[in-house]
């Protein structure tokens, strides 16, 4: 049975840095457990000041990491990500997000497809709603989901983000 109790993290001390990137500029996030978010400032779904935490001042070992890798992937330096990752979500959103991670760089899906594979396959609109409100945009790729159609959906980081990472991954031809 799937819970719809949040998981949380708000007893673990959370950190956020800012980083300019070139597909505008990122708020990464942390607590103890792992990467908590990545979301393009202003985004939708942008979580609001206090759930940042404090900012990073000097080094952090998984923000620098998340960093490093975050900007070689935006090179096209790197396929994919190695880092702890720690989102807050419900079982059911955890699950899609698991999921995602599953979707090969330069391949896509659509939310009816996820919802199949999950065993619901009446639930395409909860996963379009899981997979919009994912904290940790670019690592876990939810750019990589399309309209049933295949068109291109919304996107909390704006369609033009979504267009540049599949383009990047070569998901898209230009």
């Amino acid at each position: 049975m799937t819970s719809t109790a949040p998981t949380t993290s708000e007893d673990r001390p959370r950190l956020h840095r800012h980083l300019e990137t070139p597909l505008g500029d990122y708020v990464l996030a942390a607590t103890p457990d792992g990467l908590v978010g990545v979301w393009r400032e202003h985004q939708k779904h942008y979580p609001a000041p206090e759930r940042l935490g404090a900012t990073a001042c000097g080094p952090h070992a998984l923000l620098d990491e998340a960093q490093a890798q975050l900007l070689e992937y935006l090179r096209g330096d790197r396929e994919d990500f190695d880092l702890p990752l720690a989102p807050e979500g419900t079982d059911f959103q955890r699950a899609v997000w698991d999921h995602l991670r599953t979707i090969p760089r330069g391949a896509t899906t659509t939310y009816g497809q996820i919802a199949r594979t999950l065993a619901r396959p009446r639930a395409a609109q909860a996963v379009g709603a899981a997979v919009g409100s994912n904290p940790l945009s670019i690592v876990v790729p939810c750019h990589r989901v399309l309209g049933s159609t295949g068109s291109m959906t919304g996107y909390a980081g704006g369609i033009e983000t979504k267009q540049a990472l599949l383009l990047l991954e070569g998901a898209l031809l230009t």
